[in-house]
């Protein structure tokens, strides 16, 4: 009875905790007398199944969890989605989702918001401007401008926790300020709103008690690189990040959707200089940043490097010939994991440790070396 109650039902795929950002959105454009927002559901067993029965099965992982998410959400009441595009076999997702989910049975209204890799603000404003007639431009640029401070603010925090959370002192600090600050970002009204309400968690996150500078060196430092879904759909990975920290690692991660909108495009140049004993042009999608990170990570000390990306994902299986180079160059490990239908968390488990107990063992090593070369030069 109650989705009776409103004309429209908006939703859109859950991709990490990006759905706070786009939630926020749409509930400050959308009409709350008429339009209910619907969070999308968490990635989930249930999601890819309904996504692997639904889909073909050529397909990538990416675009079964997105269909999943979909059907999900339909059946919750659904009738608006909105998807967004670009990029790789990403930007085909909305014609073939769209075809997949009515020739389903389901009836609803569809919204992409990039098109043919391009975003058109004003046709996407009266896209919307359908759902909710006294919804402004101006409004509409606005809202979304606090939505990506939301989500550059919520990429800079949760680096922070990435980079931190293995010298907790007291294992579990960092996850309780960050659901809050989830919650708290979620109903941000205004940017001078956001602003507070990220610099007092910004600082509740600091003032953490980490571990001495020494004991922090002691840690291994893993880099994750690779495909850009299944760095930031952490469900996806097998939460593959929650795993490492569990085990001691500090990580790092370059893909967010920070990364991706602003700073990619500034810096593709300078990547592909810097890799140019590698590589002379883009290899497509995330390849490209790949090899560059991987030369990075290994240039500032990292221990270790993980590549994860979904199976059939063409650009990253062309990176990792090229990766396999760097590896053996730079003499830094690299683990390569692929990710499907059939994922077991036992198994990447097993893998991880043995990954993580090659890496302590190398570390050792290097010091043994160092003493050694110390006293034959003392000698």
């Amino acid at each position: 009875m109650q989705n009776k109650k409103y004309k429209y039902r908006v939703s859109f795929p859950h991709i990490g905790n990006y759905y706070v950002p786009i939630y926020n959105w749409f509930s400050n454009i959308l009409d709350k007398n008429t339009t209910k927002i619907i969070i999308p559901k968490k990635m989930s067993k249930q999601t890819l199944e309904f996504g692997s029965n639904n889909s073909p099965d050529f397909i990538c992982l990416p675009f079964k969890y997105n269909v999943g998410n979909f059907i999900e959400s339909l059946n919750q009441g659904a009738n608006v989605l909105v998807q967004a595009g670009g990029g790789c076999k990403y930007g085909y997702y909305a014609e073939l989702q769209e075809q997949i989910l009515k020739d389903m049975g389901y009836d609803f209204k569809y919204i992409t918001l990039v098109e043919k890799g391009k975003i058109k603000p004003f046709k996407i404003y009266k896209k919307f401007k359908e759902l909710n007639p006294n919804l402004t431009f101006f409004k509409f640029i606005y809202r979304f401008c606090v939505a990506a401070l939301i989500a550059y603010f919520l990429d800079k925090f949760e680096d922070y926790i990435r980079l931190n959370i293995s010298y907790e002192e007291k294992i579990g600090k960092f996850e309780v300020i960050h659901k809050i600050f989830l919650l708290k970002l979620r109903n941000i009204k205004s940017i001078s709103q956001l602003f507070k309400v990220k610099n007092k968690y910004m600082k509740k996150l600091k003032n953490i008690k980490l571990i001495s500078k020494e004991d922090r060196n002691e840690k291994i430092k893993i880099g994750i690189i690779g495909e850009l879904f299944t760095s930031m759909e952490q469900f996806s990975s097998n939460n593959i990040e929650k795993k490492l920290n569990k085990l001691g690692a500090a990580t790092k991660r370059y893909t967010t959707v920070t990364y991706l909108l602003v700073k990619k495009p500034l810096e593709m140049k300078r990547l592909i200089k810097k890799s140019k004993k590698y590589i002379e042009y883009e290899l497509g999608a995330d390849g490209t940043t790949s090899v560059a990170h991987a030369i990075e990570l290994a240039d500032n000390g990292y221990d270790g490097i993980i590549h994860i990306k979904p199976f059939g994902c063409t650009p990253e299986e062309n990176a990792i010939p090229i990766l396999q180079k760097i590896s053996k160059d730079k003499n830094i490990p690299i683990m390569y994991l692929t990710f499907d239908t059939q994922n077991s968390d036992t198994a990447l488990d097993t893998r991880l440790e043995a990954f993580y107990d090659m890496l302590v063992m190398n570390k050792e090593k290097k010091k043994v070396d160092v003493l050694d070369n110390k006293e034959a030069l003392d000698g």
